[in-house]
């Protein structure tokens, strides 16, 4: 088996042969996974898996072959201290070749040593708690254990020193008496070897080889020779192998120099590495015994980038690949090439994204966005060579039973029973070009092919096969229609048409026949095959399809050539009941194929009729019973081409239609709407129902090349289209009226061994999915010019507001200085010709990188370097125009990200957060002005932004943290007005890098609507919200999966913790204080009980308010000096009466707490300045369960307002004062308006997530 990890979940897959790697295991981890190594403990016959978090939490896996499961053995935290610089290379843990020490490199200069023990009776941990070491060595590129004959390991490390000197030093982990070493450079350092590469980045430690081969060991260096057992230090133009003992060196120099990315062991001479650019090469160790004589490099092929190389044995390797698709890759015996066995496909990292529906293009009735089910998330996913374009959809899977036979140029198929007795389908018809064939099943699922069946005919093609009862089939083929009799008697009746003429278009059910022949005559015949009546269209129009609904009596649907519209028709006289014009203005099409059906239960909806037209659009109506007027007129796209429909009954009595297109798909009803799912059935021709003994419930599918039997999932799956561009898919911009996407590429690629980029605009179809028209590429002469950002417009294209659709382009120059100081970046309006290729109409230049461009009505936004500016676009012609510069807005740092509300801008910036910024066009000859309305003032390393509600914003940063921001309308000043709070908080373990907000209208009982899209470094995901409806629900939800028996300090201010707004927790009432009994120094709890005093739903904090008993409110200024750490904003008199904290409710199931807070004499007073208050936690108990207030690491000031405790002895007496005198106390207390972030204020807690402290690139 063989382990895999992405971000937040363990894969376990098993090589089978002929099948390649099938994942038989997944498990979830909370937390984000930084390193995997396997261990085996003492007397275990099989490896545990060690697993790290980015937040220092370790534990070991094994799994259990009964459960089939992964099982924690042992897990521990990092004790380390928290304000430690992080490593600059990714996290590392390092097993020693014995498994005795592991080695985990987490902080610069410091190095985490766990020793594997036996486990003790009673307990099962093996690992030993983490002793810290320091290192002198602070830039270390790369660590290795090295093979040791003696039971201290040697560890080598690769580091450097300033920027011109790269060196190698090895270490005994341990001493003689196996203590941790000291790491002492002169005196612990065995090795210390300079003049190594400068891009040396991967070490490789070489096995001493056989048992039998001795390593022998010479004194006098001068004359050493370099033997097994020592370290490749690979770098991009020279590779270098020493010999730890002898410190002999043999070098060796590329032919091409390359960034060696990856490496793998094959055997103890042979090695594979992968370079930046995907480049497999194979490094081979010459030898003469045991002494090192040289190393050769050959080229193997190119595959994805490797994150990740793993030998399986046999030739076959796995590349795991993060920024591409994951191989399975057999290695040809000589080293020269590779047969790609299996692909795994990965959409990360994911750039940009774009969410289109191809449903409701007209709009008529369209009421809720994505309602179609052909909603799809288009993707600029991979990197450099792997980078692509792909679409997502969630859709219906096929899983194939079985292939019944290789046939070429199927035209239908369709399913009959062979006689009375038959519970099921046994019989399947094959029409083809030029015959018809038929195949018998048995009940064991035995099939043959037979000559003849009850006097079918098979020596031509077959327009219609159906089972008009039990006894009776009903045949029609160009020439003839026929009905047979199953039980032996044969054909019992014919019709066929005038000599001359062939029956071009035909439809039955079990009463009637409609057939058109030679395309102009219509004519209806019963189940006897009696003619009712004909009807002659003689040159006004011609029949395109023809459909026989079973359920509705007496009436059928028919396309028209000419015309382009249907028409309901009585089946009686072929009169038409009512017509239906289906082109548009800008359209020929016709209808190719019709179907009237049952897909929503019937007490809710009318029969819906289907109408495939001759583009590629699937048109639909609502059919009314009574009179068969139409209504509800929808426009769906699924291809380019027409779509054939076939109808798959259900148990229930609905139906659902299975579309056979470039975009396969099943129609079928849910939740009162009609739902189009992909499935995973691309090559399809034709299908039907097939519901035989051996395959119940199963259908046949048809493709170009053979027939397959399957079945249809009963769950949805997601399905991924790629279209490779051997590039970075930087930004995608979808234009639905050009029925595209404008993408913005950057390529990466090699010249004569030199690096070069470049930068380009192109156009892609949406339904195709392949380019549209030429490439246009971006200006590389002065220096580099980069797309940043790409979005679409209407823009004006005259001066009587007539517009066209256009594409904006955002760029950036790399190399400004080569440009000049006014030359940094430039707008590109786009427009698309008659060819579908775009056109440059204007460039504008500017001083700065234009980040960002959104559109406010006619008006440009963008985001230049520190300001944001409003440009009008001014058309000269067609094809010309020019950007007026409106006003601007000075940021903070750097805005990167932007969203539009009307007229308000939400500008996320670098490191301050978002502000909101409103346009105020200017009046009386006044310029136009970008007001500030809003800021959240804390510090946040923001990466994307979005509105999401109301006054509601959405936040991402750069430490996977999302955050919901309120606007603060009701402050009592101008200041808090101007204030954004975060009212919801969670940390995601991931960064995301794009955020598209969606508008899904949902049932009025639905726990959870979709808000937003959010694309992560690593997968896509969907921000939902909790109707306030089913707070309850989300309460209980949490109590379940939060449980809090020992919550420290360092625990509630982690952000992973859930937060609720105070109406999640209202109306909770009468909390009395926990643990009643005696307090203790770490409780709580005292002889007063602590009563809600009120809860303020429209308070500016949104929380709510608690009243605490007199000896727990100030503890807090004995452990920190408040006055000297947090800068004062206004002094908060503490009065030991009572008080009120302001904080977020958590309810958990847990009966016992222990807090890490300070203790206070209880008869003092004191004034303290709080600029925070994360030090104190209220225990407050309701019914069974306990209520905790838990500070968030971004809440803003927590304001008290002191007022008298209401005490259950006082509490009748005090009932009605308590509010009055609340207010009297409040008046009086002087309280800042707007708080300083912490970042201001001096303070930074340990605890903060990394980006408070550090910027990580």
């Amino acid at each position: 088996m063989r382990n895999v990890f992405k971000s937040n979940r363990i894969e376990i897959w098993n090589l089978v042969p002929e099948a390649g790697l099938v994942m038989v295991h997944s498990k979830p981890i909370y937390g984000t996974i930084s390193m995997l190594q396997k261990i085996r403990p003492h007397g275990s016959k099989t490896d545990h898996l060690f697993v790290g978090t980015l937040r220092f939490q370790y534990f070991t896996v094994a799994w259990d072959p009964e459960t089939r499961q992964l099982d924690t053995v042992q897990s521990f935290l990092d004790i380390s201290e928290k304000h430690m610089r992080d490593s600059e290379s990714r996290d590392r843990c390092l097993v020693d070749p014995k498994g005795q020490y592991l080695v985990m490199e987490l902080y610069e200069g410091i190095l985490s040593l766990v020793k594997k023990t036996k486990p003790r009776k009673g307990n099962n941990d093996y690992l030993d708690k983490p002793e810290q070491i320091r290192i002198t060595e602070l830039d270390v590129r790369a660590s290795a254990f090295l093979h040791t004959d003696t039971n201290r390991p040697k560890l080598a490390l690769l580091y450097a020193e300033g920027e011109d000197v790269v060196r190698l030093a090895t270490y005994r982990v341990v001493d003689e008496k196996l203590r941790p070493s000291n790491f002492i450079p002169h005196k612990d350092r065995e090795n210390d070897i300079g003049d190594l590469d400068l891009g040396a980045c991967l070490l490789i430690p070489v096995s001493k080889g056989a048992a039998d081969q001795k390593k022998y060991i010479v004194r006098n260096q001068a004359a050493a020779k370099a033997q097994l057992g020592g370290v490749i230090i690979v770098g991009e133009t020279r590779m270098t192998y020493l010999d730890d003992e002898s410190k002999a060196i043999v070098e060796y120099y590329l032919s091409e120099a390359a960034l060696f990315v990856a490496w793998e062991q094959v055997d103890d001479l042979q090695y594979i590495l992968s370079d930046e650019y995907g480049y497999l090469q194979l490094l081979t160790i010459i030898v003469d015994g045991v002494v090192v004589t040289g190393m050769s490099l050959n080229k193997i092929g190119r595959a994805p980038k490797a994150t990740a190389l793993i030998y399986l044995g046999n030739g076959l390797l796995f590349v795991g690949s993060h920024v591409g698709d994951s191989q399975l890759l057999s290695v040809n015996a000589d080293g020269e090439g590779f047969d790609l066995l299996q692909t795994i496909p990965n959409i990360a990292p994911i750039l940009d994204f774009a969410v289109m529906d191809m449903g409701n293009r007209e709009g008529e009735t369209a009421s809720n966005e994505y309602s179609s089910g052909q909603a799809r998330l288009v993707t600029g996913s991979g990197a450099n060579q792997e980078g692509s374009l792909r679409s997502v959809r969630s859709g219906v899977g096929l899983d194939d039973i079985g292939i019944l036979a290789d046939i070429k140029h199927i035209q239908a198929v369709f399913a009959l029973r062979s006689s009375p007795q038959s519970p099921s389908n046994d019989i399947l018809l094959v029409s083809l070009l030029l015959e018809t064939r038929i195949f018998q099943f048995d009940a064991d699922g035995g099939i043959e092919e037979i000559d003849a069946h009850e006097g079918l005919s098979l020596d031509s093609p077959t327009l219609l096969a159906t089972n008009l009862d039990q006894q009776l089939i009903l045949q029609i083929t160009p020439t003839i229609i026929q009905v047979s009799n199953v039980s032996g008697s044969g054909t019992i009746a014919k019709w066929q048409p005038p000599e001359g003429y062939l029956i071009t278009a035909s439809s039955a059910n079990s009463r009637s026949i409609l057939v058109a022949v030679n395309g102009r005559i219509l004519i209806s015949l019963d189940s006897k095959l009696d003619e009712i009546t004909t009807r002659d269209l003689g040159d006004d129009d011609q029949v395109a399809c023809i459909h026989v609904p079973e359920k509705l009596c007496n009436v059928a649907v028919v396309g028209f050539w000419k015309s382009g519209a249907i028409s309901i028709l009585n089946l009686t006289n072929l009169n038409t009941i009512h017509s239906e014009n289906l082109r548009r203005k800008d359209n020929a099409s016709v209808p190719r194929n019709i179907v009237l059906t049952q897909v929503l239960p019937e007490a809710t909806s009318g029969p819906t009729l289907f109408v495939a037209m001759e583009d590629g659009i699937v048109q639909t109506f609502n059919v009314d019973k009574h009179d068969y007027t139409l209504s509800s007129r929808k426009r769906i796209v699924l291809g380019t081409q027409q779509a054939q429909f076939q109808i798959l009954p259900r148990k229930d009595g609905l139906t659902n239609i299975f579309v056979t297109c470039e975009h396969p798909s099943l129609i079928y009803g849910s939740e009162g709407r009609i739902v189009y799912s992909a499935v995973t059935a691309e090559a399809a021709v034709c299908v039907c129902s097939f519901d035989s003994e051996a395959y119940p419930d199963s259908i046949v599918v048809a493709t170009a090349e053979n027939i397959k039997i399957a079945q249809i999932d009963k769950e949805r799956r997601t399905h991924v289209r790629s279209l490779h561009m051997g590039e970075n898919v930087r930004r995608i911009a979808y234009s639905a009226n050009e029925r595209a996407f404008g993408i913005g590429c950057i390529k990466r690629y090699l010249d004569d061994g030199v690096e070069r980029v470049s930068s380009s605009f192109r156009l892609v179809d949406e339904v195709m999915f392949a380019d549209l028209g030429k490439i246009f590429p971006l200006d590389m002469n002065d220096g580099w010019e980069m797309i940043e950002c790409v979005t679409r417009a209407e823009l004006p294209i005259d001066e009587d507001s007539n517009t066209a659709e256009r594409f904006l382009v955002g760029t950036s120059y790399t190399s400004p200085e080569k440009q000049g100081d006014d030359v940094r970046g430039r707008i590109l309006v786009f427009g698309v010709d008659s060819d579908r290729s775009p056109f440059l109409i204007t460039s504008h230049i500017l001083r700065g990188a234009c980040r960002r461009i959104a559109i406010m009505g006619d008006k440009i936004i963008a985001a230049l370097t520190k300001t944001v500016v409003i440009y009008r676009f001014h058309p000269e012609s067609n094809i010309s125009g020019n950007l007026d510069k409106l006003a601007t807005y000075r940021t903070s740092t750097c805005p990167i990200d932007l969203d539009i509300i009307g007229n308000i801008i939400v500008v996320a910036d670098l490191m301050k957060s978002i502000s909101l910024v409103e346009y105020k066009p200017g009046e009386n000859g006044l310029e136009d002005r970008l007001n500030e309305i809003g800021r959240h003032q804390q510090s946040c390393w923001a990466t994307a932004t979005v509105h999401l509600e109301d006054d509601s914003y959405l936040e991402s940063d750069q430490e996977g943290n999302l955050l919901v921001l309120k606007r603060n309308l009701t402050g009592v000043t101008y200041e808090d007005r101007l204030r954004l709070d975060v009212t919801s908080e969670m940390n995601l373990g991931e960064q995301v890098n794009m955020i598209r907000k969606i508008n899904v209208e949902t049932s009025a009982s639905a726990v959870v609507i979709p808000k937003a899209f959010l694309a992560t470094v690593s997968q896509a995901e969907a921000q939902n919200k909790v109707p306030r409806s089913t707070d309850d629900v989300a309460q209980r939800a949490s109590v379940e999966c939060t449980t809090v028996h020992d919550l420290k300090y360092a625990d509630y201010m982690r952000p992973e913790m859930i937060r609720f707004d105070a109406e999640h927790i209202f109306p909770f009432e009468n909390i009395s204080a926990a643990n009643s009994g005696q307090e203790d120094e770490n409780s709580l709890a005292g002889s007063e009980e602590a009563r809600v005093i009120s809860v303020d739903k429209d308070s500016d904090w949104d929380v709510l308010t608690f009243g605490i008993s007199k000896s727990y409110f100030l503890r807090c200024a004995s452990r920190l000096d408040m006055s000297s750490n947090l800068e004062s904003e206004g002094n908060i008199r503490a009065e030991t009466q009572s008080s009120i904290i302001q904080g977020v409710g958590l309810v958990s199931d847990t009966t016992g707490f222990r807090s890490d807070v300070m203790e206070v004499d209880s008869n003092r007073k004191s004034e303290v300045g709080f600029d925070h208050w994360p030090f104190l936690i209220p225990i407050l108990k309701l019914k069974s369960r306990l209520c905790f207030v838990l500070p968030s690491i971004r809440s803003p000031i927590l304001k008290l307002r002191p007022i008298r405790l209401i005490t259950e002895s006082k509490a009748n007496e005090n009932q009605t004062n308590a509010p009055r005198r609340a207010e009297e106390n409040t008046a009086s207390l002087p309280v800042t308006d707007r708080p300083k972030s912490r970042e201001d204020s001096g303070y930074i807690s340990d605890n903060e997530p990394k980006n408070r402290r550090k910027l990580k690139t």
